[in-house]
């Protein structure tokens, strides 16, 4: 049983850390074991990546309809707009972490979830994430997307299934290599985390279902609210901050992250 200042940290850093390049995964393995807390279990999980699957579909919302839209009438034969194209994209991008999930999910779950695995892709790829910041052209908008910044996203997502890596994080890092601007490199990413978490949430479903677990509803539902309000806000303000500040200060959170989980681990 999570106690209620559990639930509230718990929902709240998976709503911040889902959208930030810091991997939300490593902070909600980490939180635990940092503090002694009992582990959350995967029935809250599973609500609290609800809760931020709902915060992105709510904030692109117009986007999506639109997108839905022109995809359905580019499969009938109609021209492929940008809108349809950047749903064909999503959905190419998707299929590497998809199948990389199915082949390596029991290895991901057990083998690659230790603090020092975390510690060590949490400093890579942030130094990685920095670099692209610095080189990445930076010229392109989501328009100017072509079928290899595709499949160059998509397989650079099938690594954040590796603990520390950051999802939203990789597929920024990849868009940057390939020239987007930090806002379209973004945008493209938030857009990218919704198959995926309905297909890791799927997964998880189906895994709790099999379990016989008691589910407390009341932390359920609150975590699910809680990650969903801070994960909305997250996405409209890191768009802003990032065009203003750039990348560096998450690169520095996780070169100290990833120092202190070291020094504390090791």
């Amino acid at each position: 049983m999570l106690e209620w200042y559990q639930v509230i940290v718990l929902s709240l850093v998976q709503g911040l850390t889902e959208f930030l390049p810091v991997s939300s995964s490593a902070h909600l393995i980490l939180m635990p074991t940092l503090f002694g807390w009992p582990d959350q279990g995967l029935a809250f999980d599973i609500a609290v990546h609800l809760g931020t699957l709902l915060a992105v579909i709510a904030y692109f919302r117009r986007d999506l309809v639109c997108m839905l839209i022109d995809f359905v009438q580019s499969c009938s034969g109609r021209a492929l707009t940008l809108q349809a194209k950047i749903f064909w994209s999503i959905g190419f991008a998707t299929i590497p972490v998809g199948l990389v999930g199915l082949l390596l999910k029991k290895h991901v779950e057990t083998t690659l979830r230790s603090p020092m695995v975390i510690a060590c892709t949490t400093i890579g790829f942030g130094l990685i994430l920095w670099l692209a910041d610095k080189i990445g052209k930076q010229q392109r908008s989501l328009s100017m997307l072509n079928w290899r910044d595709v499949f160059l996203i998509g397989g650079a997502q099938a690594l954040s299934l590796i603990p520390g890596t950051s999802r939203s994080g990789i597929t920024l890092t990849a868009g940057l290599f390939a020239g987007l601007t930090r806002e379209a490199a973004a945008r493209f990413s938030f857009l990218l985390s919704i198959p995926v978490i309905i297909l890791a949430g799927g997964l998880e479903t189906i895994t709790l279902i099999k379990s016989p677990v008691a589910v407390n509803w009341i932390a359920l539902g609150s975590g699910l609210c809680l990650s969903g309000i801070s994960g909305y806000f997250c996405i409209h303000y890191f768009i802003k901050l990032i065009n203003s500040v750039g990348l560096l200060p998450f690169v520095i959170y996780r070169l100290l992250l990833g120092i202190f989980l070291i020094f504390y681990f090791y």
